[in-house]
């Protein structure tokens, strides 16, 4: 089908369509409103959509009756009938989202709402590829199976989390090259795709933190940002118009690579000076359990004056990066998250405020700096939100991202 639906730029870009044969289009974007507005009664819908309010009726009973829809308690206004709200059932899917990180693996279960229902978490030296496999079918298997029998069957899909060509950071890593090595010819997700029964997919796992800012995230986020996240390593995401932009090869936003001036003068890229193994390399050379930041994401005990130098080198490493984004796209928002506590998460966005301000901007407008709302979980959410947007949502890439305020061609 070669139309084009103008969609209505009033509500995030969403319109619908009564034209037979769209059914499943009108559903997912039942679901993408619900998920990103929250509930709402059927009139509301139907203005927001342009859908008549015969087939939002349809469409609602028919996803009432197959578990994905629930009706709320009615809101009595003072005249009329009561208004009654229509949400997504929770228990109407479930995601498995997996990261695989430098240091340990995690697998969550999500349901339809986007709420952590379960994790299993194992801590490793480093990431390996059959270590890997086995970690994700066992742990897919103890998640599931610690659902109902109902349950079970609405698993939807598997997401991977997973930082590309790790074959180049094993020194980084302390990892013997050879281990590294074997991800060169890895395919974790087609061997995850022939030994389950549902679809899996794979993200960078800095792309995929973005995504989760989209799909679970902060609302107010504007259409196009930059985004960073501080893990082990420094990676990050790009969305514009709304969609999580990862290029042909998936590897948009690799703003670790980025080539920034370290202290002493020398040219090397962001990811030697933004990252927590940075931060380990200092409490080594204090002498310091370099495990000390990975021992608990809520608190860090880490003395003061190690933390305030790693986050001063980090902040105007950073501060770089943003001027080199901004002479390429005209950012209004950045975004600065990781795997930290949130109070340093808060310390170093605001020493990334200051340290932006400290730099040549002329020419260029100053974007707006501000801290994500994920944290620790951001990757392994990002990895459970694919199977979500593939199945239930908008995209225009099939991907992450609503694709919200564009038009689609059907």
């Amino acid at each position: 089908m070669s139309d084009k639906i103008e969609q209505n730029q009033t509500h995030h870009g969403m319109r619908g369509t009564n034209q037979s044969g769209l059914r499943a289009w009108n559903e997912k974007l039942l679901f993408t409103l619900l998920h990103t507005e929250g509930p709402m009664p059927k009139a509301e819908i139907a203005r927001v959509t342009g859908l008549s309010a015969q087939t939002v009726s349809v469409i609602i009973r028919a996803l009432e009756q197959d578990g994905f829809l629930e009706k709320g308690e009615p809101v009595r206004g003072r005249i009329g009938q009561p208004s009654v709200p229509i949400s997504l059932a929770a228990d109407g899917a479930y995601f498995l989202g997996l990261k695989i990180g430098r240091r340990s693996s995690e697998m969550i279960l999500i349901d339809f709402s986007g709420t952590i229902r379960d994790r299993i978490v194992r801590r490793h030296e480093w990431p390996e590829p059959g270590a890997a496999t086995e970690f994700a079918l066992s742990a897919s298997q103890e998640l599931t199976m610690r659902l109902s029998e109902p349950q079970r069957d609405r698993v939807a899909g598997l997401g991977i989390a997973l930082p590309f060509q790790l074959w180049d950071w094993a020194a980084a890593l302390g990892a013997p090259q050879d281990v590294m090595d074997r991800w060169r010819s890895a395919d974790l997700c087609g061997d995850l795709s022939m030994a389950l029964p549902y679809p899996v997919f794979m993200r960078n796992d800095a792309s995929a933190a973005c995504g989760a800012e989209l799909v679970f995230g902060d609302t107010s986020l504007p259409s196009d940002f930059v985004y960073f996240y501080i893990g082990f390593f420094i990676g990050g995401g790009v969305v514009l118009n709304s969609t999580l932009h990862t290029g042909e090869n998936g590897n948009s936003g690799a703003l670790g690579s980025m080539p920034v001036r370290a202290p002493d003068g020398r040219m090397v890229q962001l990811i030697e000076l933004a990252s927590i193994f940075g931060l380990e390399k200092r409490l080594i050379l204090a002498g310091l359990d370099p495990d000390l930041p990975w021992q608990s994401p809520e608190t860090w005990p880490i003395p003061e004056t190690i933390l305030t130098a790693w986050m001063d080198t980090v902040a105007d490493a950073i501060a770089q990066a943003i001027v080199a984004c901004l002479a390429v796209i005209d950012f209004k928002t950045v975004v600065i998250d990781g795997w930290f506590p949130a109070s340093i998460r808060e310390r170093l966005t605001r020493k990334v405020v200051e340290a932006t301000a400290r730099r040549e901007l002329a020419g260029l407008i100053t974007p707006a700096i501000q801290a994500g709302s994920l944290g620790i979980g951001a990757r392994a959410l990002g990895a459970a939100a694919l199977p979500l947007t593939n199945k239930f949502l908008i995209s225009s890439d099939a991907g992450l991202g609503s694709g919200l305020g564009q038009s689609v061609s059907l």
